[in-house]
């Protein structure tokens, strides 16, 4: 009997760079992770990537785990070396995709370096044009992370897919139905953007969802502004920031969302380094709890009957 809970996964990301995604999924996979996102920083660096699709499905073995989505962060738009290798990692990734059994692949949009926004979308239909059409060709889906990794309207080094103003200007140069969105409210709400509406208006483009949270320090804010010497906000891990979950997991529901959240971790101030893995599975099973996980897990264990039974 399928579990309707898992329509919506909760997982984690999972480092590529360095050959041991495979390893890493391993190593934690018995923590209850569903769903896992292997993904490569700027470039493969050579790695044969249907052989480590397949290693990775060998690390998950019999258990009931996905990968429906792997990564590929960089700036494919500018030309420099490593820019190339991020555009090459982005077709080795389209093309290797289903040894994963993932049918996206997520990353950035690059950007012209250090110019307005609008001035990227020239080589940004260039690009994601052919993209586009390799993906599709393959039954494969592109989504955007929506990160500005610093960057704003008016200047930036990798991303133009962090405001919903650029995402009407993006979809309309490659107006494409598998080019969508890598969603997650924390990259809205450092910028004091209400993420619950984009989910709402935005439904049918966001084909997958990163699970990291933040705090506002709404006193901060009103004594010293934004751009004072105090930090205003604080990127959280699931569980220990501000969002709601269960009205997040609500609304991708209500709009028939179905694929993983994973967790991006590494960014919380307070469970990092040695409390990572400690915040991670805090994490998991906060939105798991908030998907209604536990409970129906346990209902789908006892094959939808009265929970007062024994399992089987």
């Amino acid at each position: 009997m399928s579990n309707p809970a898992k329509d919506i996964r909760i997982g984690t990301m999972v480092s590529a760079n360095n050959g041991d995604a495979a390893a890493s999924i391993a190593n934690i996979a018995d923590h209850g992770f569903e769903s896992f996102e292997p993904f490569f920083w700027q470039t493969t660096a050579g790695q044969d990537v249907a052989e480590l699709g397949k290693r990775c499905r060998d690390a998950i073995g019999d258990r009931d785990i996905t990968m429906s989505t792997i990564g590929m962060f960089g700036n494919p738009l500018e030309t420099d070396a490593l820019d190339i290798e991020t555009l090459d990692g982005w077709k080795a990734c389209i093309d290797n995709a289903h040894h994963f059994g993932a049918t996206c692949v997520a990353g950035f949009t690059g950007r012209l370096r250090n110019r307005p926004l609008p001035e990227s979308l020239p080589r940004f239909k260039e690009i994601w044009g052919d993209l586009a059409k390799r993906a599709a060709d393959k039954g494969v889906r592109i989504a955007f992370e929506n990160c500005a990794m610093d960057g704003n309207w008016q200047t930036g080094d990798w991303n133009i897919a962090h405001n919903p103003d650029a995402w009407e200007m993006m979809f309309n140069e490659v107006p494409d139905d598998n080019v969508g969105l890598e969603w997650e409210p924390c990259h809205q709400m450092v910028y004091l953007i209400d993420p619950m509406p984009q989910i709402r208006k935005w439904a049918d483009k966001i084909f997958h969802v990163h699970g990291k949270d933040a705090t506002i320090r709404h006193d901060v804010i009103r004594e010293h502004g934004v751009f004072g010497k105090h930090p205003f906000v604080f990127m959280r891990t699931p569980g220990f920031g501000d969002s709601n979950w269960t009205d997040i997991i609500s609304e991708l529901r209500l709009a028939g969302y179905k694929g993983s959240i994973d967790i991006e971790g590494w960014h919380d101030p307070v469970y990092r380094d040695a409390l990572e893995m400690t915040g991670q599975v805090h994490a998991l099973n906060h939105l798991k709890t908030c998907r209604g996980g536990s409970f129906v897990d346990d209902l789908a264990d006892y094959g939808g009957g009265d929970p007062s039974l024994e399992k089987n």
